[in-house]
């Protein structure tokens, strides 16, 4: 109290109370032995703070007030002779509001997406890929005894091949091997070089083995993958590459031979149900039809987290497993939008639970999930794989007549994002391939329908090409003229030695030195002649050749 009443007796006129009590502090006087060495030689010493000065983390604002309802709290309100405040929980309760999810509920259920929280980190828990990864097979024996070849996992979106590489990553950590992540789409050369310098030197040093899992590797150009051949080989490190393109096209042969390829499908609806089962029992979710889900099966309690508890409907986690098209990223993404805008939205309904009971809660349903979703999963990529994969569909339905198929192929490229003008120059193609002289106006039609497309583009002219599939799907076929030309191109491509020279009666003859020469002689103009004119038109060497009959190989 002594500093204080001087701090306020010597008031500075002029100078606010605050600037003068630092000025106080600041007064010059006489300074310990060996300070003024210090400050003379320019090294910094904290200055003592007035005892009358409030620390630092309260200036300038008034003391924190105790949450409502703490123990400081009740104990300030009995001694002012005053009932304590209610807890939040309750006033918002008297006021008729229903905020339904706490700050910890929310948190739980927004920030990064759920592949970051759900991710299996043992190979017993990995869902999906039995045919792969099942009991017995050969992989799953090379993991479990921890011998670990160069890989390279193909598959669609959400298969699971960066979880696999992950539970890897974890398995390595038991034999005290090293685990490297890159991304092909951030990484660069330098990047790879710096990886593999490392692992030599653990391999020479330490005798400790690097596994290097490269995502995306079909992004890295064939210089790229070339730098990894030579360390592949003599087993510097050990490569996972994972791709969603076919890596026959997207991955060096050389690369690609020492590396054993796992094909891993698009996930089956049962393992999208485990996988979103799993999902929301870590957070807390309960599942209305699964009767264990009520008691103490789920790894987190919403009681505790939130201020109603949070229930899903059974029949919505099958509908998104179905929607999604066996890709576990969107049916995690689609679910955790979906709950997250039930949260947002505030609103409790009245669930009955297995035990019989009613209590409020927030309830996500079917109609719910697809909100979250908006459509079903097209799994499209116009520069990979599935690009040819479903334009080879839709040419083998035309030509099979099923116009049904055709207009799913069609509608399901265009739905995809596909380019309309590719389609209608493929149309253009099948026209004369498949069709041919079968009907000679089925070219017409894919012409008109390619200027259709270019004049109006998307969406208006997704009808113009359903009509010249329809078209060509009930159309004759023939592949007369598609067998022949290919007949004279193999003719062409056998032939040994000078191709035969052009008949002089069938060469031009512009100048005097040309018909001089015999160029054009003994020429039958046919318009001249009320009869069919005989004359060969054909090499010497290939007279009598009739390249519409069928030829021998």
């Amino acid at each position: 109290m002594e500093g204080a009443e001087e701090g306020a007796g010597g008031a500075v006129p002029g100078v606010p109370a605050g600037a003068a009590g630092r000025a106080h502090q600041l007064a010059p006087g006489p300074l310990p032995a060996g300070q003024g060495r210090a400050m003379r030689s320019g090294a910094a010493r904290p200055l003592p703070r007035s005892r009358a000065s409030p620390p630092p983390s309260h200036r300038g604002r008034p003391p924190r007030r105790p949450p409502p309802s703490s123990p400081s709290s009740i104990r300030a309100a009995e001694a002012a002779g005053r009932a304590p405040e209610p807890p939040a929980r309750s006033r918002r309760r008297a006021a008729g509001g229903q905020r339904c999810a706490g700050p910890a509920w929310r948190r739980s259920w927004r920030g990064s997406p759920w592949l970051t929280g759900c991710g299996r980190t043992r190979l017993r828990d990995y869902v999906g890929q039995e045919r792969v990864l099942g009991a017995q097979t050969l992989l799953r024996s090379l993991l479990e005894s921890h011998e670990i070849p160069s890989l390279i996992l193909w598959g669609p979106p959400g298969c699971g091949k960066t979880t696999l590489a992950h539970i890897i990553a974890n398995s390595s950590k038991k034999t005290g091997t090293r685990f490297v992540t890159l991304s092909a789409t951030s990484a660069k050369t330098n990047d790879v070089r710096d990886v593999i310098s490392q692992a030599q030197n653990e391999k020479r040093l330490f005798k400790r083995k690097t596994i290097l899992f490269i995502d995306e590797i079909h992004r890295f150009n064939k210089s790229q993958q070339d730098t990894f051949l030579p360390h592949v080989e003599c087993g510097t490190v050990t490569l996972i590459g994972a791709t969603t393109e076919n890596p026959s096209f997207q991955v060096n042969a050389a690369l690609l031979s020492r590396c054993r390829v796992i094909v891993l499908e698009k996930l089956s609806v049962e393992a999208m149900e485990a996988i979103l089962m799993r999902a929301v029992r870590s957070l807390g979710v309960q599942v209305l039809g699964k009767a264990d889900q009520h008691d103490s099966s789920a790894t987190g309690s919403s009681s505790e987290s939130s201020e109603f508890p949070v229930y899903i409907e059974e029949k919505a986690l099958s509908t998104l497993a179905y929607l999604c098209d066996g890709d576990a990223r969107t049916g995690l993404n689609g679910l955790q939008l979906a709950v997250q805008a039930r949260l947002a939205a505030g609103k409790t309904t009245p669930v009955s639970t297995a035990k019989g009971c009613s209590v409020d809660g927030v309830l996500i349903t079917e109609e719910h999930v697809k909100e979250g979703l908006q459509r079903s999963h097209i799994l499209y990529d116009r520069a990979g794989e599935e690009h040819y994969n479903c334009i080879s569909a839709l040419h083998k339905s035309m030509r099979g007549s099923d116009e049904n198929a055709s207009l799913y192929w069609l509608a399901r490229m265009l739905e995809g994002g596909e380019d309309p003008l590719y389609v209608a120059r493929r149309l253009v193609r099948f026209a004369s391939e498949d069709i041919g002289l079968a009907d000679p106006l089925a070219l017409t039609q894919a012409v008109a329908a390619y200027q259709g497309c270019h004049f109006i583009g998307m969406p208006e002219c997704e009808v113009i090409l359903a009509q010249c599939v329809v078209y060509f799907a009930r159309a004759p076929k023939s592949i007369e003229v598609y067998k022949a030309y290919n007949n004279v191109k193999e003719c062409l491509r056998m032939h040994t030695g000078p191709l035969p020279p052009v008949p002089l009666h069938l060469r031009n003859a512009p100048t005097r030195l040309m018909k001089n020469l015999g160029y054009g002689k003994g020429y039958k103009y046919n318009p001249m002649y009320k009869e069919p004119v005989e004359q060969d038109y054909l090499p010497e060497e290939l007279k009598g050749m009739d390249f519409f009959k069928e030829q021998k190989t």
